[in-house]
């Protein structure tokens, strides 16, 4: 496939549903469309409907179809939808813009923009293109034409998709295109047959009583069978002159005809009248003719009956004319026969393919229904997930606060009266380092407090830590062996680097954000 490339965004993939709803619209658009083949004998609104329908499933309202006569040296735009039907009759030759380049490449053409393709016509209207796509018709005869699609508006490029649609609806307009050729040439020949026989009735309305002036051999002939009077026209049709003839038997009956002749005679004389009787006469150079002959007996001035009159057509052009037809007919038949069976074939081909996209939408739709019960299923475990994390973090919370509630109560106070009490120097080492690994394992739960934010110091954690628990001034000096005075001291102190000093806050309820 000829294809140029521009600069554009290109398609976004359809989703697998998407995609399969749409090409059973492809599907049901060609079954749709190659059943009003059956109806449609013109052919321009044969291909008029192909174009219209490939226009909309393709999302453009812009088409054309070049059609490309035997023998001529360029195509015309035949049919066009939208900017092409102000471009009805342009003609292109081989290589010239898209219908010429599809002529010469005999290749589906896809153009992403117009204005800067190479093989583009130099027409200045045709600057509003933008992505072109171009299909050729070709048959077993040769190119035929080629089909296309345009966009006025800007947008994403034709794909392979449409590619492929289009290929599609370029088989079902060379079936119309040639169901179209077999029926005008059956019209057209059915016409000519009429136009002759009305000819010819015409004439032999015009001429009955006229004689001489009769394009048909006449020949009159008395009771005895003998010939009495025949016209210019038999003398040219048979070669014999009317000296020859007249008061004569004109031995003119093959043999094999002469049964049928003696049997149409008695008719006539038992008063019947023969008209368009078709057998067979010799010519005097004994060529054998078919005839059409109409007879009638006439009276004479007595009303007594004379003789018949014989009117005789030559009509060996006709038969050779209706075995043609015949033929020609018979084998027009077995061509329409083959024709309908390649559309039942491929009505059938379509009927599958929907069959077959219906059962692959079913599963997707059950696997969509198995992925959100999966989902569902998945949405309830992050939900129970999500409480059993927050009751984590309330119980880690928990733990912090009876962490640092027991340290402080239980062992900070006692380590102050070693503090103050006497030790030696090992012991006083010990019990510092007592403190500090003892602060290193409460630091974790009361890091928000001793942040650079805060900046408060060991003994204002450990009161902190008591506020929090809810314990007095006084159970706080109790415990920390300290006086009450120096309780409110640290309180007032962490009021004010915490930065709620003169402010209606519970020194309490703001300790216990910090562990949130």
């Amino acid at each position: 496939m000829d294809t140029t490339h521009n600069t554009h965004r290109p398609k976004r993939p359809l989703p697998k549903d998407a995609q399969l709803r749409r090409q059973n619209e492809y599907l049901s658009a060609l079954h749709e469309t190659t059943l009003g083949l059956i109806d449609k004998l013109d052919k321009k609104e044969l291909l008029e409907a192909i174009l219209e329908r490939a226009t909309s499933l393709t999302g453009t309202q812009h088409g054309f179809i070049y059609l490309l006569e035997p023998g001529e040296a360029e195509m015309q735009m035949r049919v066009g939808m939208g900017f092409f039907r102000g471009q009805l009759g342009r003609c292109v030759h081989i290589g010239e813009g898209i219908g010429g380049r599809v002529w010469e490449t005999e290749a589906p053409i896809v153009v992403n923009e117009y204005s800067s393709w190479p093989w583009r016509l130099k027409d200045p209207a045709l600057d509003r293109l933008h992505s072109v796509v171009g299909i050729p018709l070709r048959s077993a005869r040769g190119m035929q034409g080629a089909i296309g699609l345009a966009r006025v508006e800007e947008g994403p490029p034709f794909g392979q998709e449409d590619v492929f649609l289009l290929n599609r609806f370029a088989d079902l307009a060379l079936v119309a295109l040639e169901k179209a050729r077999l029926y005008a040439d059956v019209r057209r020949q059915l016409a000519e047959r009429e136009r002759a026989e009305a000819v010819l009735r015409e004439s032999e309305n015009r001429y009955r009583s006229l004689l001489e002036s009769s394009p048909d051999p006449i020949v009159v002939y008395n009771m005895a069978g003998m010939a009495e009077y025949v016209n210019p026209a038999f003398e040219r049709t048979f070669g014999w002159s009317r000296e020859e003839l007249l008061g004569r038997r004109i031995d003119f009956v093959p043999p094999e005809n002469w049964e049928e002749t003696q049997a149409a005679i008695e008719s006539m004389l038992g008063g019947n009248t023969i008209q368009l009787f078709e057998t067979r006469r010799l010519t005097k150079d004994g060529r054998v003719l078919d005839i059409q002959i109409s007879s009638t007996l006439y009276l004479d001035l007595g009303g007594v009956v004379a003789g018949n009159i014989v009117i005789l057509r030559d009509i060996s052009d006709q038969k050779r004319t209706q075995k043609e037809l015949a033929r020609y007919r018979d084998g027009l038949e077995v061509l329409v026969a083959e024709r309908t069976a390649e559309l039942k074939k491929s009505h059938l081909q379509l009927e599958q393919e929907v069959e077959d996209r219906k059962r692959i939408e079913s599963r997707l739709r059950s696997q969509e229904k198995i992925r959100e019960a999966q989902s569902r299923h998945l949405a309830e475990v992050n939900t129970a997930l999500k409480v059993l994390l927050q009751q984590r973090e309330q119980d880690r919370r928990e733990l912090e606060e009876r962490v640092l509630s027991n340290v402080g109560k239980l062992i900070s106070p006692y380590l102050e009266r070693l503090k103050r009490s006497r030790l030696s120097p090992s012991q006083e080492a010990l019990v510092h380092t007592l403190e500090a690994n003892l602060d290193n394992i409460v630091s974790p739960f009361s890091s928000r407090l001793s942040s650079p934010e805060a900046n408060l110091t060991p003994m204002e954690i450990r009161v902190a830590g008591l506020v929090k628990e809810g314990r007095t001034n006084k159970e706080i000096a109790d415990l920390l062996c300290v006086s009450k005075n120096t309780v409110m001291y640290h309180r007032y102190h962490m009021r004010k680097k915490l930065g709620i000093k003169g402010r209606k806050i519970n020194l309490r309820s703001y300790l216990t954000t910090f562990n949130k």
